[in-house]
């Protein structure tokens, strides 16, 4: 092939994603502003229903239109106020909840994210865990240089990458804001409480650590224990999980696993956990749980019930269930 076959080559493909983004803004543009229904758009575009269904579903996971709803949505907002009086937190975010986990999920992670993005500025250490949840938040932070500001993961990570591990959440973080990253370089949990603290003589695992502990805000969320939960999976935990539930655990934090009234269970697991203890996220300024579903409300509640987070972003029949001690919600291994 010729340097000028190269070139045109080039050409073309830059047309074509050109054409590709055009035809992405106005399908957006005519659904969200112009009302239009998704078949008016195909015949109006000369496209088939199903690009413009499969090209709205692109807008909205990756970010490109951000839905910004100012009409009070009466019940979440009275939620919001009962969970702040209930469990003395600082702020509280409820949104409807979506009858698909995974959408529910979603939407809890895009609140948290809008909440963080209101707290940042230059200068703060921002921690972050890990999780799909967290991911999601990424999409509402509104990307600026923070050029004084660092971000740390607060857990050590899993042995295998799903888009939201400590690692990549971290990363996203820290390059929506233009700012330096650490990493604790570790795994979550080591083969001995021994091995966990010859670990932390490490210079740089003892420097991310210190900045773990130090940071302003920190962005986390929970897992339940159910099969949903991806620590629950690894076998790390499945091998230990019938000790772990014996100990009375209802869910973790950081890792650290909890009973329901939100003390760390008497299990080996907890001693060889490597992250920030829920006890020390007590002392950050801004702490924001982001978790929601009726399996998770249990671990929630739990976590409210120990001080550990001063913020939290949920879904309104999560909100609803921890308001509501007489009826605690299910808590089976669906």
């Amino acid at each position: 092939m010729t340097m000028a076959a190269k070139g045109s080559d080039n050409s073309n493909a830059i047309l074509e994603d050109m054409d590709a983004q055009q035809i992405r803004a106005r399908v957006a543009w005519l659904y969200f502003i112009g009302g239009l229904t998704q078949q008016e758009i195909a015949d109006q575009l000369g496209l088939t229903r199903l690009r413009v269904n499969k090209t709205l579903g692109q807008l909205r996971n990756d970010g490109s239109v951000v839905v910004d709803i100012r009409l009070p949505m009466a019940k979440c907002i009275e939620l919001e106020q009962r969970l702040r009086e209930r469990f003395h937190l600082e702020d509280v975010c409820v949104v409807p909840t979506l009858a698909d986990d995974l959408e529910n999920q979603r939407a809890v992670g895009d609140a948290a994210g809008g909440m963080l993005d209101r707290l940042l500025e230059d200068g703060m250490g921002l921690g972050v865990g890990w999780g799909k949840t967290l991911t999601a938040g990424l999409k509402r932070l509104t990307p600026r240089p923070l050029p004084n500001s660092w971000v740390t993961s607060i857990m050590g990570g899993l042995t295998r990458g799903s888009g939201s591990s400590t690692f990549e959440v971290a990363t996203g973080y820290a390059r929506a804001i233009s700012a330096e990253c650490y990493y604790l370089t570790a795994p979550l949990y080591f083969p001995s409480a021994e091995s966990r603290e010859a670990l932390l003589s490490h210079h740089g695992i003892r420097e991310t650590m210190r900045r773990a502990r130090s940071v302003d805000v920190a962005l986390v969320s929970c897992g339940d224990m159910t099969a949903r939960s991806l620590l629950v999976q690894t076998p790390t935990v499945s091998e230990n999980l019938e000790g772990i539930l014996a100990a009375g655990a209802v869910g973790d934090l950081l890792g650290v696993f909890l009973d329901g009234e939100g003390k760390p269970v008497d299990h080996p697991l907890n001693e060889r956990v490597l992250s920030v203890s829920p006890e020390q996220l007590k002392s950050v300024r801004h702490s924001i749980l982001a978790s929601g579903g009726w399996y998770k409300v249990n671990i929630i509640r739990a976590i409210l019930r120990g001080g550990y987070i001063k913020r939290l972003v949920t879904d309104e029949k999560c909100a609803s269930a921890l308001l509501d001690a007489a009826h605690p919600p299910r808590n089976d291994s669906q």
